[in-house]
């Protein structure tokens, strides 16, 4: 076996990063932020959105992380060595303890990652542990947990066996699909992670000491932490408002230290004024912004429905005068921060779509007084509110219908996604990941996070192959006939690769933004005279 991160490299990572800052009261070095929305979980083996990923990134640590410039990291394992074949990885964890003062052990990562396989778990990210050697066999009940390519050598030494090598593995390790939970904690209390209770246990730098629902976060330096020395701020105090309106109020009273990304949005009325003055920043996101089709449902069970719905949409104009952040049409699923774009279709191609829409009136039996009324849910968000506004206007000009609005709160609006409860829905995908094969995982499986129902053999055929394919360029040609294919049945309606904007104040350093849409708050501090 060849050694691939050792202890030197985490010295090099970590050891000289200490900011130096003026002495100031301990209790100043509290960065004040707004959550967009309530986190419906903060268990990293059943969230599968932003909100919680976001908190649950501050307070739990996994096997390596994704550190300064995007590069991949030790964190908890302090040596991982790769054998010849690449399908065996040996992670030798460093000392490290939870919040209560229990040692995390290579245990409560085998038994997190199996739990998350067992098929009576819910877990909407469980196909990213499908690399592992019998992973998706376990989900689907065909063989037992013990057969999953995971095991605990000894309380430091854990063993992975891949199904076959994977060139990504180390970013999927970096991912929270890969974090550990404290057994000690999960086997007593089912319930472990919906509140700020005893319970709550982690291992990252920050540790949750309140949790008042839908009103605010409180986060404290965790003093258990494994580079402590390394943490500057002494707490994270997160607001939870949805109205973005408010939050950069906030921000402009003084009650704020940052605005925007990655944990909320900025009001699209105000993005150009705070660029003209130079306040506004931005930095490109590995994700894509969307309409869902729920494919099992009428109408949109009819190809040419989705396709007329999809080609109406005027992308460009939504992007000038609603979201206003240098965004850019999306004519495909995988952004350009993951590879060059393929364009597969036009933006606002009203005449096709008139075509498709009567070609699918007429496969389908319709006629205006029969057609079945259509309803567009989202989640509260000034932004999606406005974009929806618009598209229900683009239709309507296309078509002679008229769409109505839902607007749900997001524990709602994930629930009826999950359940298949709606006929088309706003949702936004980020990469996990840096690598294309992020954005198809869902499609492949008929699991919860599929909300569409589509799904296509030879899509997967050609993901699998795909996925077995160690030659880069071979394996980037299947994925794009794959992103053809996706495409080309249309379960989604692609409107935008996104962005994320910000204003912060000028005193905040350090954190550490991702295409990932997720912020590292470890070497964050507030700089002071």
């Amino acid at each position: 076996m060849r050694l691939l991160i050792c202890l030197s490299l985490v010295l090099l990572a970590f050891g000289g990063c200490k900011r130096k800052v003026a002495p100031i009261d301990e209790n100043k070095q509290i960065l004040r932020l707004n959550i967009h929305t309530e986190p419906p979980t903060l268990d990293a083996r059943k969230a599968t959105d932003t909100s919680s990923i976001g908190v649950i990134h501050m307070c739990f640590e996994g096997l390596m992380k994704r550190g300064k410039g995007g590069e991949i990291q030790p964190a908890i394992a302090q040596e991982v060595k790769i054998s010849d074949d690449k399908k065996v990885y040996t992670f030798i964890l460093r000392p490290a303890k939870w919040w209560d003062g229990k040692p995390v052990t290579a245990r409560d990562f085998e038994l997190t990652w199996k739990t998350v396989l067992d098929p009576k778990f819910p877990s909407g990210f469980a196909n990213d542990l499908y690399v592992l050697k019998n992973g998706c066999d376990a989900k689907n009940g065909l063989v037992p947990l013990d057969a999953v390519g995971v095991k605990a050598l000894d309380a430091k030494t854990l063993q992975v066996e891949l199904e076959h090598p994977i060139p990504y593995f180390m970013d999927l390790v970096a991912s929270h699909s890969f974090l550990a939970v404290p057994q000690h904690i999960t086997s007593v209390d089912p319930k472990w992670a919906e509140g700020s209770g005893p319970h709550f246990v982690g291992n990252g730098p920050y540790k949750l000491s309140k949790w008042k629902h839908h009103n605010f976060i409180r986060l404290e330096k965790n003093d258990l932490y494994w580079d402590q020395e390394t943490v500057t701020l002494a707490e994270i105090d997160m607001s939870i408002i949805e109205d973005s309106t408010t939050e950069l109020n906030m921000f402009e009273a003084g009650e704020l230290d940052w605005a925007g990304y990655p944990l909320s949005q900025l009001p699209t009325d105000a993005l150009q004024a705070l660029s003209s003055t130079g306040r506004l920043q931005s930095y490109p996101l590995s994700g894509t912004y969307y309409y869902i089709f729920n494919t099992k449902v009428a109408p949109f069970n009819n190809l040419n429905f989705r396709k007329a719905f999809s080609l109406a949409i005027n992308r460009t104009a939504i992007i000038q005068n609603i979201t206003q952040s240098d965004q850019s049409p999306a004519t495909s699923l995988i952004p350009p921060t993951i590879w060059k774009v393929d364009h597969y279709f036009k933006d606002n191609d009203v005449e096709e779509a008139r075509r498709l829409f009567a070609l699918a009136m007429k496969e389908m039996g319709y006629t205006p007084e029969t057609m079945p009324k259509i309803t567009l849910i989202y989640n509260t968000c000034e932004n999606h509110h406005k974009i929806a506004q618009a598209i229900q206007e683009q239709w309507f000009q296309a078509f002679g219908i008229r769409v109505k609005l839902a607007n749900k709160e997001w524990k709602v609006f994930l629930d009826e996604l999950t359940h298949k409860q709606f006929q088309v829905a706003r949702m936004g995908g980020v990469a996990g990941f840096n690598d294309p094969i992020t954005f198809f995982d869902q499609y492949k499986y008929a699991n919860s996070s599929n909300y569409s129902g589509w799904s296509n053999a030879q899509f997967t055929t050609l993901l699998e192959k795909a996925e077995r394919t160690s030659n880069p360029s071979e394996r980037e040609k299947l994925m794009r006939e794959a992103e053809k294919i996706f495409i080309a049945e249309m379960p989604i309606a692609p409107i935008y690769y996104y962005t994320g904007t910000y204003i912060k104040k000028n005193y905040v350093k350090g954190i550490e933004l991702t295409e990932f849409s997720h912020g590292d708050f470890k070497f964050a501090f507030l700089e002071t005279q």
